[in-house]
Parts: structure tokens; C-alpha cells; sequence
């Protein structure tokens, strides 16, 4: 897929493969990892701009950054404008030099509180958020949805709104809400949103491969791509998207998570999360049931590297 710098409101990001804010999984030695392997824009986690205006410690840990992180995009979600806003200009997102806001999260307990994906039902209400942020004077991005089911897509009028309320660029999700992960994505509806607006348009879901991101961007004419479960899979995939001689070496990056993680979580954090991230790395190997099994067994960092020793030493 051609690469090429994107201009986001001002902030110029080194290329327009772009790794998805993963609930879970995108805290900052992952998204070090990401950035490594050239991804060109990193999100952090799903914050809630509620838990920041009540000083909720473990919303604030989400936006821990590794020194190395310049242009981190925060991804930011509510239904409040001016809770929005004053999440935008908190002490707490000062270096982030970009919010992005969700409009595409599909899950019951963000889609009941009228946040997420429900804001595809009230672009009015929207448009005030999207307003409200950009008054904080950061770039501003959002992230949606081609519509909350299959019998009401609305992603160019969307689009439009965004563009229209002060968005500097947006990511369109080929889904539906009521799709969920599942299924082709809709080019063309991304295609359409594309076509409505001037800002960039990045384009979202099913894209495993290089192969995949070029035929989205040949299918949509979109500016870039955002790369979501593939990236737990296999990180390279942004060298491989980006056409970048990197090499893999899984058991480094593992190791080099660990290192970082270590100091900020405490052990017993680490080894929880690196289980769940070393199943992902492992994924298609041979023997890797039995693997995981083990994995998910260890409950110290020294069984954890044991196992990590093993799982590599056999490989060769």
C-alpha cells in the first residue's frame, strides 16, 4: 500500500497505517511495540471523559505514556459536550496532541449510556461534541460507524457532520453497530464518506494483511487504514503494510513489553497481561493450545519467561 505523511489539524503523523484503540490492550508498551514496527498513529485506550472529570485513578492510568510517545492520539468518549471539552483542556490530556472521539464502540453497557455508537442516533448531538472538543483548540478526530444497523447506514451524511462541526480527520468503521467484528466491511459506504468530505478519511475493519489494506484503499479511495485485531496477532503487520524491512523476533518483544510494563504495573499486572499477549503472538503455531493453557497456568514472571524460553528455544 502507497504510504504518505497525513496532516491531522496541524499535526503531521509520519504515515497513514494507523494501529485502532484496543480496550484491554493498547497501553503504552503495546503502542511502543506498534510504533516500532512503523505504525504511524497510535490510540490510547477508550477513556472516559467522566472518570477524568472525577479524577478516577484507573481512567488516568490509560493515558500513561512511554517518554518516546510524541503525537499519541486519546481516545476519548462521552455524551456531555462541555464534560468533553473540559476533558480536552484537563491537565491530564496536555500532551496529547490529538482527541479522538468515539462514536463507534458497539458494546451494551457504552451503547445504553447514549454514548458510543448510540451517538449515530443523534448527529445533532454530535456535532456539539465534536464542536465542544475543538474549542479546546487540539486536533480533533472520530471514529464511527456506517450506521447503528443494516436498514439505516449513514456514513456520508455522517461524515459530513463531522467535517461540518470542526472533525480533522475521521475513521469510518465498515460495520454497523449490530454487526459488531463479524462480516465483510461495507466499502462502499466508506467510499461514500469519502467522497462527502475534504478532511482525511481513514478506513477501518477486516484488514489483516497488505494485501487487505490495499484493496481498501483502491475499494474506498480512503487516505489511509487503521489496523485493529491484527495487530494483537502479529505487529509486524504495520512493517508488512508499510513496506518496511523490519525484522520479527516475537520472544524480543515480549521481553521488551515486559521491561517496560514491569515498573509502572507491578508484577502481578504484568504477567496477567503478557499472558493474554503472548496467546495473541502465538497464534497458528504448532502445539499453541496446549501453549496457551500454560500460559494462562503461570502466575509469576519467572514461570512466564520459563515458558517463554521454551516456547521460542523449540521454535529454533
Amino acid at each position: 500500500m502507497k504510504t504518505h505523511p497525513v496532516d491531522i489539524g496541524g499535526v503531521i503523523v509520519p504515515n497513514n497505517v494507523f494501529c485502532a484503540p484496543l480496550a484491554g490492550y493498547t497501553d503504552f508498551a503495546f503502542r511502543k511495540l506498534c510504533y516500532s514496527y512503523g505504525a504511524g498513529l497510535c490510540f490510547t485506550e477508550m477513556v472516559s471523559a467522566k472518570g477524568l472529570r472525577y479524577k478516577n485513578e484507573a481512567t488516568r492510568a490509560l493515558l500513561h505514556r512511554h517518554p518516546s510517545e510524541k503525537q499519541t492520539a486519546v481516545q476519548l468518549f462521552g455524551s456531555d459536550p462541555q464534560i468533553m471539552r473540559a476533558a480536552c483542556e484537563s491537565e491530564a490530556l496536555h500532551d496529547f496532541p490529538i482527541v479522538d472521539i468515539n462514536m463507534g464502540c458497539p458494546v451494551p453497557k457504552v451503547y445504553k449510556n447514549g454514548e458510543g455508537s448510540a451517538l449515530l442516533n443523534h448527529p445533532s448531538l454530535a456535532a456539539q461534541i465534536i464542536a465542544a472538543c475543538k474549542e479546546s483548540g487540539k486536533a480533533v478526530t472520530v471514529k464511527f460507524r456506517i450506521g447503528v444497523s443494516e436498514d439505516k447506514k449513514i456514513a456520508a451524511s455522517f461524515a459530513k457532520m463531522c467535517e461540518e462541526a470542526g472533525a480533522d480527520l475521521i475513521t469510518v468503521h465498515g460495520r454497523t453497530r449490530e454487526k459488531y467484528y463479524a462480516g465483510e466491511p461495507d466499502y462502499g459506504q466508506i467510499a461514500a464518506a469519502k467522497r462527502a468530505v475534504k478532511i482525511p478519511v481513514i478506513a477501518n475493519g477486516g484488514i489483516f494483511s497488505e494485501a487487505d489494506a490495499q484493496k481498501m484503499t483502491e475499494e474506498t479511495g480512503a487516505d489511509g487504514v487503521m489496523v485493529a485485531r491484527a495487530a494483537l496477532y502479529d505487529p509486524h503487520v504495520f512493517a508488512e503494510i508499510a513496506e518496511q524491512k523490519i525484522p520479527r523476533d516475537i520472544r524480543r518483544d515480549a521481553e521488551e513489553q515486559i521491561a517496560e510494563m514491569l515498573p509502572f504495573y507491578g508484577e502481578k499486572f504484568t504477567v496477567v497481561q503478557m499472558r493474554k499477549m503472548v496467546s495473541f503472538y502465538i497464534r497458528g503455531m504448532r502445539g499453541c493450545a496446549e501453549y496457551r493453557k500454560r500460559l494462562f497456568a503461570a502466575d509469576t514472571l519467572g514461570e512466564l519467561r520459563a515458558l517463554l524460553d521454551e516456547i521460542f528455544c523449540e521454535r529454533g
